[in-house]
């Protein structure tokens, strides 16, 4: 049995307002989509932001075989308490030599904790669909994207980018929008996979968030008014439940690559598949051992 740890980078209150707006936190949202992926897996949930968070030092997190860490509202360039308390969990992630994947901001927070930067988008935001990501040289023949089209769309939401991969890392995945849609990075003994845009998340899960940022979205000139942020809500919200429906698809403009559960998680099923090949030797043995006792 397969033993993950999920980092939640939202705050405390993030997450109760998460639960009252989607049902679920966005560390319990990637507890049950890894559930449905890998049936019967262990997972732990761990607030890094919180100051009274269980703290994991490298050895601690040995004993999982892959640690995940969630999206959030927050900025990893803010020194914050709480962003400065992920971005040491990440680096122990790192020291511990236990494969990680990330999304939006564990996207981010991975990549400053390696020592990279993190931006505000200047006078944009992706929100709701990230269109035409397309894989780079590297990134065509990484594991990491296998399956994935020439070009794919990606359920997404973020005013945040990475302005610069940190020393090592390769850049595997990019848009018009955003230049770091997919990266691999490797610092301090461990690797990390992540991606921009939200695999683990439900279609209705993204029409929420919209809802939720009704007047960022309009302020940044993507929708005219709140009528049309919700109209894109709606469409969504019918495709999440349908996923087949042709005329959803023609109205959105997306394909398989995005109505389909199974080909949204791609990212996240490659990493699992390739967890053998990412832990270090001490590492499975340190997870038999544990596994025995």
């Amino acid at each position: 049995m397969q033993n993950f740890l999920v980092a939640e980078s939202e705050t405390r209150e993030e997450r109760d307002e998460r639960r009252r707006a989607a049902g679920k936190s966005a560390g319990e949202t990637y507890a049950a989509t890894l559930e449905q992926i890998q049936p019967g897996c262990s997972i732990a949930i761990v607030a890094p932001a919180d100051a009274d968070a269980v703290e994991y030092d490298a050895s601690d997190l040995r004993t999982f075989d892959a640690v995940f860490v969630t999206g959030s509202p927050i900025h990893v360039y803010d020194d914050t308490p709480e962003v400065r308390r992920q971005i040491a969990f990440m680096r122990s992630v790192f020291a511990s030599g236990t494969p990680s994947f990330g999304s939006c901001a564990g996207l981010q927070l991975a990549v400053v904790a390696a020592g990279g930067k993190v931006r505000e988008m200047p006078e944009r935001m992706e929100a709701g669909i990230a269109r035409r990501i397309t894989a780079t040289e590297a990134g065509r023949d990484h594991p990491l994207l296998k399956g994935r089209a020439a070009s794919w769309d990606a359920a997404a939401i973020h005013g945040d980018e990475v302005e610069a991969l940190p020393e090592g890392a390769v850049l595997l995945a990019s848009n018009g929008v955003t230049r770091v849609q997919a990266a691999e990075i490797r610092h301090d003994g461990g690797v990390f996979w992540g991606v921009q845009y939200h695999p683990e998340l439900a279609l209705g899960e993204i029409a929420v968030a919209l809802r939720r940022q009704v007047d960022s979205l309009v302020e940044a000139g993507l929708a005219d008014n709140a009528d049309d942020v919700n109209l894109r809500a709606d469409q969504l919200t019918a495709l999440h439940r349908d996923p087949g429906r042709r005329s959803l698809r023609w109205m959105l403009g997306v394909d398989a690559q995005l109505a389909e559960e199974k080909l949204r998680r791609t990212e996240l099923s490659n990493f699992l598949a390739n967890l053998p090949s990412l832990t270090p030797t001490e590492n499975r043995s340190q997870s038999r051992v544990d596994e025995v006792v």
